[in-house]
């Protein structure tokens, strides 16, 4: 139970560290063990999906995992990785984060089975300690220059690390004392950067309960680039389709470098060993064929089913020059959503399509879909216009408001590439 979820990480390439001991342990039987999320953010990044992904396999494997949601370390900010001090986020705004990234976690585990998940909120162990008692019980634990030997300090001491941060370390090691004593927590797992974190958390337990803990933690996933993986050109990429639309999600996954795609196949996929390199061997002369299994994978997962359906129209309308008219009169707000942000979109006053807008007017005076009414008139002369694939065979061509697809858009090409969309004021 416990040798196949090692054996699932070091294929996969997932396993950086482990301390001594966690290997037996594990093939003793099932085990508890936890990742920590702090919600500084609104939402879970696929950064932080990468944990997920780590509790999934722990799962699978017959164990049962803890997501611990920071509402306490979120208030303090890990110094880990950053060269320089966070700014604090209000209460009001963790809080609301803490919320929202918990029913995101809820979709990625099963809360229900034999191993299920557990949700707990690190602010439950410290909301009736003050601060005399947290110096007395936590702080005593370790001593300054065992916390200083930590990277997340030392990389720290030359820009400056507040107090507040380096406090960081006692809050993060005594959750998991906290978590050892009341769910019979074993690991705690987390990216290399959390090593030290981690240790201080498995000393905290060694030291105040004489018991034994263990760590693991999963190489920080970079691209091929060595640039840091989750962000897209326009930012991070969000699990939350309103920061981050299926469609935008989907083509991370279509965009990646081709170098990239053994280790993302590897930390996102479930497909087994065996099947994920038959496939590297099928596909091996067409990379992107790849990436469309695994985009679909993942866009299925972490959206669903319709949100897939819905990228695989937009893209239909965006590139597919066989696209029918019955394909854009099928398409749902939520994809027509995902085309204004793909494409020119120019809003229009809704009386104008109210009166019937002449189409010569329309593109050449309330858009700039075109430089002059010329234009306008070569483009119909060459047969290259089309309002919402009907093709303008005439100057007296009229869009009105029975055109506007869900009573707010219209698609207007000019010629094979120009795709233009129109939005109701």
């Amino acid at each position: 139970m416990g040798k196949s979820f090692l054996e699932e990480l070091k294929w996969r390439g997932m396993l950086h560290d482990i301390t001594p001991g966690a290997e037996e342990q594990l093939l003793s039987g099932k085990a508890i063990g936890y990742i920590g999320f702090d919600p500084t953010a609104p939402s879970m990044t696929i950064g932080n999906y990468v944990q997920i992904m780590l509790l999934s396999f722990w799962q699978r494997a017959g164990n049962q995992p803890i997501v611990l949601m920071g509402g306490a370390t979120g208030r303090i900010g890990d110094p880990s990785g950053k060269d320089k001090e966070r700014q604090l986020k209000s209460f009001e705004e963790l809080d609301s984060n803490l919320k929202f990234q918990a029913e995101q976690a809820k979709k990625f585990l099963d809360f229900e089975g034999e191993n299920k998940a557990r949700i707990v909120n690190n602010i439950d162990f410290y909301k009736e300690m003050n601060v005399l008692n947290f110096l007395r019980d936590v702080g005593k634990t370790l001593t300054v220059s065992y916390m200083m030997s930590k990277d997340s300090v030392k990389n720290r001491l030359e820009t400056g690390l507040s107090f507040t941060e380096f406090s960081y370390q006692l809050l993060q090691a005594y959750d998991f004392q906290m978590l050892y004593e009341q769910y019979g927590c074993l690991f705690q797992m987390g990216g290399s950067d959390q090593w030290g974190n981690i240790t201080s958390g498995t000393e905290f337990i060694r030291r105040n309960t004489e018991g034994k803990a263990f760590a693991i933690t999963t190489p920080l996933l970079t691209k091929a680039d060595g640039s840091k993986f989750g962000k897209s050109e326009s930012g991070n990429i969000w699990l939350d389709p309103k920061m981050t639309s299926p469609y935008k999600f989907y083509q991370f996954w279509i965009n990646a470098a081709d170098a990239d795609l053994p280790k993302y196949f590897r930390y996102f996929s479930f497909k087994e060993k065996e099947e994920i390199e038959a496939l590297e061997t099928q596909y091996a002369d067409d990379p992107r064929a790849l990436k469309k299994i695994l985009a679909e994978e993942i866009t299925v997962r972490v959206h669903s089913k319709a949100a897939y359906e819905s990228v695989q129209k937009v893209s239909e309308i965006l590139f597919n020059k066989k696209a029918t008219r019955e394909d854009l009169l099928s398409m749902d707000m939520d994809s027509l959503e995902a085309v204004s942000n793909e494409i020119s979109t120019f809003g229009v006053n809704k009386v104008i399509f109210d009166k019937g807008a002449n189409v010569i007017d329309l593109i050449s005076e309330h858009t700039r879909i075109v430089g002059s009414k010329g234009d306008a008139r070569r483009a119909i002369q060459n047969n290259a216009l089309s309002i919402n694939k009907i093709k303008v065979d005439s100057n007296e061509f009229e869009v009105s408001s029975n055109e506007l697809l869900h009573e707010k858009y219209v698609l207007v090409e000019n010629g094979k590439k120009n795709k233009f969309l129109l939005e109701v004021e």
